[in-house]
């Protein structure tokens, strides 16, 4: 269930940057990230990477590390300022991003992963 949670919020949060360069899946954020004119052209360039290494399980743990501290940092400037609920400010899905990235960097990869053939268990 460990690599299943990884693949799965792997690929969700890489959707979410390649709706802001690839413009795909089409939406109010698609091609958003193309000028980097604003944070959330950063934080899409590292949902493109860090969303495909911990899909893939490649250096699993650094990229849920840092995939967990954008989204902490995403909550706090995107959602925070816009009042106190998660649910009414729209950052549940940040918080969950976070402490599910959180997670996987300290459990690791889990099954199918390519951390997993790199170094196998002793």
């Amino acid at each position: 269930m460990l690599g299943i949670l990884r693949i799965m919020s792997g690929l969700l949060f890489l959707a979410h940057g390649t709706q802001k360069f690839l413009s795909f899946p089409d939406g109010e954020r698609a091609g958003s990230g193309l000028a980097f004119a604003n944070a959330g052209a950063y934080a899409g360039a590292i949902e493109l990477i860090t969303g495909s290494l911990i899909a893939l399980g490649l250096f699993t743990r650094p990229a849920a590390f840092l995939a967990s501290g954008t989204m902490a940092f995403a909550y706090f400037i995107g959602h925070a300022s816009q009042g106190f609920w998660p649910v009414n400010n729209g950052g549940d899905a940040a918080i969950l991003y976070c402490f599910v990235f959180l997670y996987l960097a300290v459990a690791g990869p889990g099954a199918l992963s390519i951390d997993g053939v790199r170094k196998p268990r002793p």
